[in-house]
C-alpha cells in the first residue's frame, strides 16, 4: 500500500512537467520558453533551436526578468545553479 502512495505522489509531482510539453524545432533565430520556478528569484527554461544558418543553439535556463541586474546569474557575486559557473559581470 505504501508503494502505491509513493507512486501516486511521484506521478502527481511529475504530471505538470509532462503536461507543459517541450518545444519543437524553432527557426530564424527565434526561441520559445517555458515558465518554471526554481528557487526564490525564479527562472525559466529556454528551448534549443536552430538558426537560419544551420547553427544549433542548445537549451538553457535564465533568471526571470525583474528590472534589476543585481540578481542575474551572470552578475558578480551570483552563481548559476544549473552550471555552477560564477557570475563575472558588474551589477551596474
Amino acid at each position: 500500500m505504501r508503494s502505491i502512495i509513493v507512486l501516486a505522489t511521484a506521478l502527481a509531482v511529475c504530471m505538470p512537467a509532462f503536461a507543459r510539453g517541450g518545444g519543437g524545432g524553432h527557426g530564424s533565430g527565434s526561441h520559445g520558453s517555458h515558465s518554471a520556478s526554481h528557487g526564490s528569484g525564479g527562472s525559466h527554461s529556454i528551448s534549443g533551436y536552430t538558426r537560419s544558418d544551420g547553427t544549433h543553439v542548445a537549451p538553457s535556463h535564465a533568471t526571470n526578468p525583474n528590472g534589476t541586474k543585481a540578481d542575474n546569474w551572470s552578475t558578480r557575486g551570483n552563481v548559476n545553479p544549473y552550471t555552477g559557473k560564477a557570475g563575472a559581470k558588474p551589477a551596474s
